[in-house]
């Protein structure tokens, strides 16, 4: 099996001890985004649509560095600091998947890194 970090300076650097994202077996392995801006490391504002919408552009800079796209994503997970904000959430996602949107699971946990309101991950293929 090979194994390749993914890496770009467009969407924010790994905040712990991981990769942000992997490429193995022509999959693409997104780990979660939060709503920050690559070029301040600030949260893109304070409300859930807007880090959602900073979250998936971070998403869609890593896979554009991986060559895919959001079109090959397959499974989202998203992480919500509170479950209530979904239907915020979920509005800015659509527009992201406007046409035959992945597999997803979202579900509300008890704290986000750095006090973020949402994080998003998600698995994707390489284009055939």
């Amino acid at each position: 099996m090979s194994r390749e970090v993914i890496a770009t300076d467009k969407a924010p650097a790994a905040v712990g001890a991981y990769s942000q994202a992997t490429r193995a077996n022509g999959m693409i392995f997104v780990s979660g985004q939060l709503g920050i801006l690559p070029e301040t490391k600030q949260f893109a504002g304070g409300t859930v649509a807007e880090q959602t919408e900073q979250a998936l552009k971070n998403m869609a800079a890593i896979l554009d560095a991986a060559e895919t796209s959001m079109a090959h994503v397959v499974k989202v997970t998203v992480l919500l600091a509170d479950i209530a904000s979904f239907s915020e959430m979920n509005t800015v996602y659509s527009t992201f998947f406007p046409d035959d949107p992945p597999a997803r699971a979202a579900f509300a946990v008890k704290d986000l890194p750095l006090g973020g309101l949402v994080e998003i991950e998600a698995i994707a293929v390489m284009p055939s």
